[in-house]
């Protein structure tokens, strides 16, 4: 068993590390959008610039906002830091200090939802209420679908601590099974409605009748701003992260030791560099949704999860 300092040492080092990682798979995937589009890439680093710009501006709160508005941003930022450490990610599988509730985590990302909505009605313009209200709704539409994801893996791993489900799944056949394809499709509908991508929403652009997520934080700026950019793409590494361990977990280290660390931390990047590049063109290639559109497209990855779930027992028992 691991001591508590080991354990909290491996801990922060993660966080650290997703920090890092977060806009640097940002930039990556701008980059793919701006090839595609046929203009000229930005940076892999543009995040960093953009950011570290916004800490050094001044602050505007809102007339008539409360605590709730300016305290948002840091408790956003920190939750989903925090729920970094329920994902696998290269860290090796010990008996002791291991946590990672996919059920838990789900908890978590929906209070994170919830805060950014209450902050952004909490602003006082119409703007803010309708990205509150839109992200609700989708949030109301992808939590069943996720449950049902995660129980679909259950079925599987019989567990639904992360950790456990990814070394169940790289210790038996590398081939996928009906129900998790079906799973990992749901999933990847779940991922892109959850973070406001396309189909759902165009995260590169304001306008009023379209916009979700950018919505609720035309209100945020200077550090505010910058957390709440941090904080999203925090959130995407999260989900990706959640994905990799569920559905794509080989090359991640299952045993105890760091001797595994360096090439389970290049099977990682590589898996990131894939999935910037499948979502870039995915992104690009596809349309955005009219808002009405939006239950049809999450009621897809709920049937998709459902049929997941009961190929379990039809295809596989």
């Amino acid at each position: 068993m691991k001591s508590f300092w080991v354990f909290l040492g491996s801990s922060l080092a993660k966080m650290v590390l997703v920090v890092f990682l977060a806009p640097l798979f940002v930039g990556w995937l701008n980059m793919v959008r701006a090839l595609m589009a046929n203009r000229t890439p930005p940076g892999l680093l543009q995040p960093f610039k953009d950011w570290g710009k916004l800490f050094t501006k001044e602050i505007i709160i809102p007339e008539g906002s409360s605590m709730l508005f300016r305290w948002i941003p840091r408790i956003v930022f920190s939750l989903l830091l925090m729920s970094s450490l329920l994902v696998p990610m290269t860290e090796p599988h010990d008996d002791g200090w291991v946590f990672g509730d996919a059920l838990v985590l789900i908890g978590i990302l929906s209070l994170v939802r919830v805060l950014m909505s209450l902050g952004a009605m909490d602003s006082g313009t119409p703007f803010g209420g309708i990205g509150g209200r839109r992200e609700m709704m989708v949030g109301f539409l992808a939590e069943p679908a996720t449950i049902l994801v995660i129980f679909t893996t259950y079925l599987v791993s019989h567990s639904t601590m992360t950790f456990v489900t990814a070394d169940s799944l790289q210790s038996g056949s590398i081939l996928p099974t009906p129900s998790l394809v079906f799973g990992g499709l749901s999933f990847f509908l779940i991922l892109l409605g959850e973070n406001a991508r396309m189909p759902i929403d165009n995260p590169a652009t304001h306008l009023e009748l379209t916009m979700i997520h950018e919505a609720m934080m035309l209100e945020y700026t200077g550090p505010s701003l910058a957390l709440m950019e941090w904080a999203s793409a925090i959130k995407i590494l999260v989900y990706l992260l959640m994905g990799i361990g569920l559905f794509f977990p080989w090359g991640v280290t299952g045993g105890p030791g760091w001797s595994g660390l360096l090439p389970a931390f290049g099977m990682l990047a590589g898996k990131l560099f894939m999935a910037g590049a499948i979502l870039g063109v995915f992104e690009t290639l596809v349309a955005k949704l009219r808002i009405f559109r939006v239950p049809e497209f999450m009621t897809l990855a709920f049937l998709l999860a459902i049929l997941g779930f009961l190929s379990h027992f039809v295809l596989e028992t």
